[in-house]
């Protein structure tokens, strides 16, 4: 769905609009909004500008319509994928780390669902993301459900808003901690000062975290969190916001840090109730070898 903002420049100076703009949309990046002012999808005074850095004067009115974004739809590919439990209505599987969950912008292909639709039927309305209900981020190994059909989508959607669902991490972190269990309670959304990231913000998205202390090595722990909800980037921004980010996290973590495939995070515990049999379902798998083989060093 396409979308429009409205925007008045109240400054006493002459300034960019791109430059403007990108202060005021925080969910536009500065390329986006370039391209927008070529394609003449932004205008001042209702007139259509050409240039980037046009001089924006005190009481220009500034009207940016964000056009709809082309529908990537995801096709078939022969990519292997571990499958820990499957029947008519859904499926569970362990995604490896570096695979991303559905097709996107810059990720077309090659994608969780990409592997999902060739290995089998999935009867969803949605063609862009058929199955899939909950995401872990690309460098976050574990355990996804898929719904292969729309009442089984229904279900587990109904499960995850109502935090009926279980969904357990392990994770190695910086540092040590005092307090062998902790709870944070701090609401999220994107950073004021990087689009990429999400950050704690006040009138942000409610957001729940919490943690039990597993082991405690040198400078590292080892930790179980346990998802109350389930924001983008939730335990790596809350982990970073407590002081004990995620070890290997490129986003939120330190430089100096464990050497790995990206964060030490893995989603290992999931459960559900099953939408068709009603009984509940709990699956759970170990961390990839690079975390096993840490672990292993650090205890060393």
């Amino acid at each position: 769905m396409s979308k429009s903002f409205n925007l008045e420049y109240n400054e006493t100076k002459k300034g960019r609009l791109d430059a403007f703009i990108n202060d005021e949309i925080s969910e536009l990046t500065r390329s986006q909004i370039q391209k927008f002012i070529k394609d003449q999808y932004i205008t001042v005074n209702g007139q259509p500008v050409a240039k980037s850095g046009f001089k924006l004067t005190n009481g220009d009115k500034i009207l940016v319509n964000v056009p709809e974004e082309e529908p990537i739809e995801a096709i078939p590919e022969n990519i292997p994928i571990d499958v820990v439990y499957e029947d008519d209505d859904v499926l569970v599987v362990n995604k490896p780390q570096g695979m991303v969950v559905h097709p996107a912008a810059g990720h077309p292909d090659k994608t969780l669902v990409n592997a999902i639709l060739y290995h089998c039927q999935i009867n969803d309305d949605d063609m862009i993301r058929p199955g899939i209900v909950h995401r872990i981020d690309k460098d976050t190994s574990g355990l996804l459900m898929i719904a292969k059909n729309n009442l089984a989508k229904q279900s587990l959607m109904k499960q995850l808003k109502e935090k009926s669902n279980l969904r357990e991490y392990v994770a190695i972190v910086h540092g040590n901690f005092k307090e062998k269990t902790g709870k944070i309670n701090a609401p999220l959304g994107r950073s004021k000062t990087d689009r990429k990231k999400q950050a704690v913000v006040e009138n942000g998205r409610n957001a729940v975290t919490h943690f039990t202390v597993l082991e405690q090595f040198e400078n590292y722990s080892l930790l179980k969190l346990k998802l109350e909800t389930g924001r983008t980037h939730q335990i790596r921004v809350h982990m970073q916001y407590i002081g004990h980010p995620v070890a290997g996290d490129p986003l939120y973590g330190p430089k100096n840090t464990l050497k790995g495939n990206g964060q030490f995070l893995h989603a290992k515990t999931l459960g559900f109730v099953h939408p068709r049999t009603n009984k509940w379902m709990e699956f759970s798998v170990e961390p990839p070898k690079i975390f096993l083989d840490t672990l292993m060093q650090l205890r060393h």
